[in-house]
């Protein structure tokens, strides 16, 4: 008689819950169950391989490291459970008519001489993670918690970037936003504990990933291929992010950290704590109530040294002292930057899991994270093309201006991010239909509140600039660094607020049955999701009434600033407290207020309901899933349409606001086939033709138009000059056809090598363009808008390997290398990792590389602002006393890389940064 594996979903779900108390007691008949631990009973494994050799039926355990088996016959058997970096178990069992048997399996390290290598450390974390992207249906890459705590990682984002095809965005020096193969990280999907997440973020959908701090992730989890029963929304790929569970942990468990910061560049040391605690009850001999908890803080004072070019480089029509005109390639306006910055993180979670004896499960996952910017800026904003030309050099970019003017200015400005997820739901074996269910509520905010931009405007300047390269030099009369000679020329008050929530409600029904012999799953569902955004800005500019203050009111000593001199500073409370008291003298530009208050300011709404319907089919080492998802979405939005109306004929000047409001529907019927082939136990093959979208940004997608028109007479003739920047509520989603294939290899112990290769095709690639000419704007000299234009591809090659060896050496390295028709934005060609680490009894060490090749960032003046490549270094040291006490020491930019964008060619500087390197000591008393 042929026998057959059953499905990989189906072993999933036979973990996660099998019956409930309304089938009857003979369900439960001829079955195996039982749990994979370490030899201490304190940790469960995820991921085992749980076979019944003479049956050749397989499954794999879940998160609690439960299994279970059922309608075995009865007789003897041979049980053998595998787990990369264990030794293999095989027992004999017998199968019983109508009964239950309970097994626990002990597993024990390959390495004797080393001990808890698959409990704790660095090797534990990769053993989990690699067991667990080895009996994937789809392409995955997996980080644990365990991995997370063995490198100097502030947030989930920078945890991610160690993984293959991964890359961040950083935000002064730390990691912001996550990208998958070379997709910009707006065009990517992310869950916590299975509930979308909202942007914090005023227009965007990419959700910064550094509000989340590393201590309350239990694991990361990148799918890099869809399978029907997920979002669509994921061109990139889908982060999940599962937070800490009581049942990851056998009874009681609790952790402590400490951890002081020093950062060498602003010579300040920082904060850094957090706890977690596990345990589980039983309730009336029926329930298991498991509740686990957690609480992290972080303070960290640091800062950046920024020159930036605005406007990039470029052919200017000049003036000369003596009255000629020229022409030179160079630079209208410089900037000298310093911030300091301190920012705060405050995290918790509380997750709550009752089992129940008839194998029913109930959850509520909850995570909270709190995130604030505090920061004050100090800028100085060199305006060569005020003044007359002196001298100037076409071939190196130097040139020196007279009567030049000079802007002082400062940023006050405290920005909090929160982010509240919650998730309820339950899972049953209700006959034979396996049900699950769950209701999702996140919200996500930014506020902003009183926020002032104070300008201080200087003329009358020798100012100059010489040098081609990363920083440019600059120069100045003497007088420039003389704070009287700077008049108080504008102030801008904002208190802002954007809110994002979402609600969703999801339902998927799933049965197993034999087809042919085989055995196969058919499973479908439904998801309903609600979201509601809202930007709310609120701007008074006061151009006057300052009663003649100059900048030597607010003196402050010279900052710390290393690429240049920079002068004297600017008191950030001096200028709070002039404003605080002298606001009601001040005079208000009520129509630049208005415009940047109404014309920024939008709600949207979006309805989505997606249904799906998805065939598995298990035919020995062949699996396939294939399906259908069907999503339509409802989006609607409001703003208002601003113009700024300038007539100098008739001497008027004036703002009109007029409400706008814009509804769009689309939908998507979108196919899906996914096969894996197990060539053998150690080489495994996947393919996967998907087809995925993702969604405009809020703010492309807004219903706001800010305008301005300009009348003017000259030689008796009247014109009338429009300008405008509009938003687009007309857009389409993008749309991706992709096609993945990956070999990956086990050899034995811990280690995996793997190749993969994919394909995009992207339909409506969304851009901001000029839009004037297209007929809806005549009269118009320039409009904005984002634009749905046309397609663009990307292919690429993924390369991993990651070995840890016997003697205690660890080595890992991936790259990934990309190829685009037109590189994207935020995209790179290259993208790489390499770690070597040493790990015995007592001590594990790592040093890390991660490596992004330039990418994209977007035109400015006729030429491509172009991100430099980046390479960051960092090293990590740790002791274990005993089990239960350990300190570490970590380095985090060991060299010191600096941010660096350019403008058309890499000697032209458009934004250079730095942020000096960070050290790390802290310890860790952990029980479990």
């Amino acid at each position: 008689m042929k026998t057959h594996k059953p499905s990989r979903f189906t072993r999933s779900k036979i973990a996660l819950a099998t019956t409930c108390a309304l089938l009857s007691s003979h369900a439960f008949a001829n079955t195996l169950e039982g749990r994979i631990t370490d030899a201490n009973n304190s940790v469960y494994f995820e991921g085992a391989k749980i076979s019944i050799k003479e049956l050749n039926r397989t499954i794999s355990s879940e998160r609690d490291g439960r299994f279970r088996l059922t309608n075995l016959p009865a007789g003897q058997y041979t049980l053998v459970v595998d787990y990369l970096g264990a030794k293999s178990v095989e027992r004999q069992i017998t199968i019983k008519e109508n009964e239950v048997l309970t097994q626990r399996i002990a597993l024990e390290n390959q390495d004797a001489y080393i001990e808890d290598v698959i409990v704790v450390g660095q090797r534990a974390g990769q053993a989990g993670a690699l067991n667990r992207q080895k009996n994937a249906m789809g392409v995955k890459s997996i980080v644990s918690s365990d991995s997370i705590g063995q490198l100097p990682d502030q947030n989930a984002a920078e945890a991610l970037q160690r993984l293959p095809g991964m890359f961040i965005q950083r935000d002064q020096g730390e990691g912001r936003f996550v990208g998958i193969r070379g997709i910009d990280p707006s065009l990517n999907n992310v869950t916590i504990n299975g509930a979308n997440v909202p942007s914090p973020e005023s227009g965007v959908r990419s959700v910064a990933m550094d509000v989340i701090p590393s201590e309350l992730v239990q694991s990361l989890e990148v799918s890099k291929t869809v399978t029907p029963d997920m979002d669509a929304s994921a061109i990139g790929g889908s982060i999940e992010v599962k937070s800490l569970s009581a049942f990851d942990r056998e009874g009681q468990s609790y952790s402590v950290s400490a951890q002081a910061t020093y950062n060498k560049q602003v010579e300040a040391s920082s904060p850094k704590l957090s706890a977690s605690f596990t345990d589980v009850y039983t309730l009336n001999k029926q329930f298991d109530l498991g509740i686990a908890t957690a609480l992290s803080w972080s303070e960290r004072e640091f800062g950046s040294h920024n020159m930036e070019t605005d406007g990039g480089w470029q052919m200017l029509e000049l003036e000369t002292d003596n009255g000629e005109e020229v022409e030179l390639f160079g630079a209208e306006e410089i900037e000298q930057r310093h911030y300091k910055i301190k920012r705060e993180r405050l995290g918790a979670a509380l997750n709550l899991d009752l089992h129940s004896n008839d194998f029913s499960k109930y959850y509520l996952r909850t995570l909270y994270s709190e995130f604030s910017d505090d920061e004050f800026r100090l800028r100085n904003e060199y305006k060569f093309d005020k003044g007359e030309l002196v001298s100037g050099q076409f071939n190196n970019a130097s040139a020196q201006f007279s009567g030049a003017e000079m802007d002082r200015d400062t940023k006050d400005r405290y920005e909090s991010q929160t982010i509240l997820s919650l998730v309820t739901g339950a899972e049953h074996q209700l006959s034979d239909w396996f049900v699950e269910y769950s209701v999702g509520y996140s919200k996500s905010s930014e506020e902003e509140p009183n926020r002032i931009d104070a300008d201080f405007a200087g003329e009358d300047f020798t100012l100059g600039y010489s040098h081609l390269g990363q920083a440019p030099a600059l120069t100045q009369s003497a007088n420039a660094h003389q704070l009287e000679n700077f008049e108080l020329d504008e102030l801008v008050w904002e208190n802002n607020n954007t809110e994002d929530e979402s609600l969703s409600l999801k339902l998927d029904l799933s049965k197993d049955f034999t087809l042919a012999g085989y055995n196969t799953q058919l499973k479908f569902g439904a998801k309903y999701a609600q979201r509601e955004k809202f930007n709310d800005v609120r701007t008074t500019v006061f151009d006057g009434g300052f009663n003649d203050a100059t900048a030597a009111q607010f003196a402050a000593p010279s900052p710390d600033w290393s690429l240049s001199a920079f002068g004297p500073g600017l008191s950030r409370s001096e200028i709070a407290r002039f404003v605080a008291t002298n606001r009601a003298e001040f005079d208000v530009n009520q129509l630049d207020s208005d415009i940047e208050t109404k014309g920024k300011s939008f709600t949207s709404n979006e309805d989505i309901f997606a249904a799906y319907a998805m065939f598995t089919i298990d035919m020995g080492a062949w699996q396939v899933i294939t399906g259908l998802r069907y999503e339509a979405t409802d989006y609607s939005t409001s703003g208002n349409k601003v113009e700024l109306i300038k007539d100098e004929v008739n001497d008027d000047e004036r703002v009109e606001i007029n409400p706008w409001a814009v509804d769009k529907d689309y939908s998507h019927l979108l196919p899906n086939l996914t096969v894996r082939y197990d060539i053998n136990d150690k080489l495994v093959t996947r393919f996967a033709y998907t087809n995925t979208l993702a969604r405009p940004g809020f703010s492309d997608s807004a219903a706001f138009q800010i305008i301005e028109s300009e009348t003017t007479e000259e030689d008796g003739q009247i014109e009338t000059e429009r300008k405008a920047e509009v938003g687009n509520p007309h857009l389409y989603p993008y749309e991706s056809t992709n096609l993945d294939w990956s070999i990956e290899y086990y050899p034995g112990h811990i280690g995996v090598i793997s190749a993969g290769v994919f394909y995009k095709d992207i339909d409506n690639f969304i851009a901001t363009e000029e839009v004037q000419d297209n007929g809806q704007w005549d009269g118009f000299k320039e409009v904005m808008q984002a634009v749905n234009g046309g397609e663009a591809s990307l292919s690429g090659v993924e390369l991993a390997y990651t070995k840890n060896f016997k003697n205690g050496l660890m080595l890992s390295a991936n790259g990934t290398f990309i190829d685009a028709d037109d590189q994207l934005p935020n995209q790179s060609d290259t993208v790489a990792n390499l770690m070597f680490g040493y790990e015995s009894d007592h001590f594990s060490t790592r040093l890390s590389a991660s490596y992004k090749s330039k990418s994209f960032s977007h035109e400015d003046n006729d030429a491509r602002v172009m991100q430099d490549a980046h390479t960051q270094l960092d090293f990590s040291a740790k002791y274990y006393f005993n089990d239960q006490t350990q300190i570490y020491f970590n380095a985090v930019n060991l060299t010191d890389e600096p941010y660096y964008l350019y403008h058309g060619q890499s000697q032209y500087n458009y934004q250079y940064e730095t942020y000096g390197r960070s050290f790390e000591l802290g310890f860790t008393l952990t029980s479990f």
